[in-house]
Parts: structure tokens; sequence; C-alpha cells
């Protein structure tokens, strides 16, 4: 027998609320030691869930991870909506997003340093929720260049995340100063969007 729609609704906030404070926990204590200082057993006590229960939703850490940077790309999207990006040209506006979005990566580098370091990872958990950040950093970058004649936009899209993940991993493997990400992402989203 199915159950009543308030029950499956109940449950359904009632998961959305674990998952979330499951999120936070692993993003503090990202924010406080790094990728390392996320150990499921800590996430799953920090979050106040059993750790059954933690690796029902994220069968592995880095999973849970890049699920974090899932939650960071979401809001990123609906902030540019609330306020979008400004430049009279698709690239002055996408050149507007990545600054934006470097500046906030910027602000928390070991979380930013433990969700580049999920994203780097060949576990086949994480793969479908790559993904779906990925999807997201695309939808934001295609709407940054709105209804702008580009050649091949998709490739472009794709060509801009490439850069983008390489300015992280060099930024994040301290081989580049704070800002520097952003400028390089300007010079590639220059050279594409002519």
């Amino acid at each position: 027998m199915a159950q009543p729609v308030a029950v499956e609704g109940r449950r359904a906030r009632n998961q959305a609320v674990r998952r979330k404070r499951v999120l936070e926990a692993a993003m503090a204590l990202a924010a406080a030691g790094g990728y390392e200082a996320v150990q499921m057993r800590d996430v799953a006590e920090g979050a106040d869930v059993a750790l059954g229960t933690l690796y029902r939703y994220f069968p592995s850490k880095d999973q849970l991870l890049v699920a974090a940077l899932g939650e960071w790309a979401s809001t990123l999207e609906r902030r540019l909506k609330q306020k979008p990006p400004a430049g009279a040209t698709a690239a002055d506006r996408v050149i507007d997003v990545l600054r934006r979005a470097s500046r906030a990566l910027e602000r928390e580098p070991r979380v930013t340093g433990a969700m580049v370091t999920a994203l780097s990872s060949p576990d086949p958990d994480a793969a479908a929720t790559k993904n779906e950040v990925y999807e997201t950093l695309r939808a934001i970058i295609s709407g940054a260049i709105g209804g702008a004649a580009v050649d091949s936009p998709d490739e472009v899209v794709r060509v801009l995340g490439y850069v983008w993940f390489a300015a992280l991993v060099s930024w994040v493997g301290g081989m580049a100063a704070a800002g520097l990400m952003a400028d390089e992402l300007e010079v590639a989203a220059r050279l594409l969007l002519r």
C-alpha cells in the first residue's frame, strides 16, 4: 500500500534536513583541516546521524565533498539569478561570473582544496555527482553568455570549465597566488569569446 502524500512529504523534508546537516558538518571539518580532516565518522557525529545513514546518502568521502561543491554551485546559480552578471558582451558577463565565483572559492581555501581534491578523485561513486556539478556550472556559464552569437558555445563552456579546473588545481596546490585564478579565467574567456 502506498504511503499517504503527507507522510512521504514529511519524509522527504526530513531527509533534506539530514542531508543539509551532513554537508554542513563536512564543510566545517574541511574548513578546520582540509580534505584529510573530513572523516566519515566525524561527519556523522557532527551531523547527528548514524554512520549507516551517512553512507546511504554518500557512499564515499569524495562523493560527499563533490556534493558539497554541487551545493556551492547551486548557491552561486541562485545568487546570479538575484544579481545577474554585469557586462555589455558575453565575455564581460562570463568574466564577471568567473571572478565572483573565484572570490567565493578563495574565501574558503581549505574547503575549496578539499572539494578540488575530491573532484580529482577517480572514485566511481562520485562520477554521477561530478556530472551534476558540471551541468550546474555549464548552465551558469551558458546563462552568462546569454543569447550572444558565439561559435560552438558548448565547446567554449567545456574549455572554460577545463581552464577553471586547472586554475583551481594550481591555486589549491600553491602554484598560483590568490587572485591569479580569476585573471587566468579572464584571459581564457576573452580568447574564447572574441
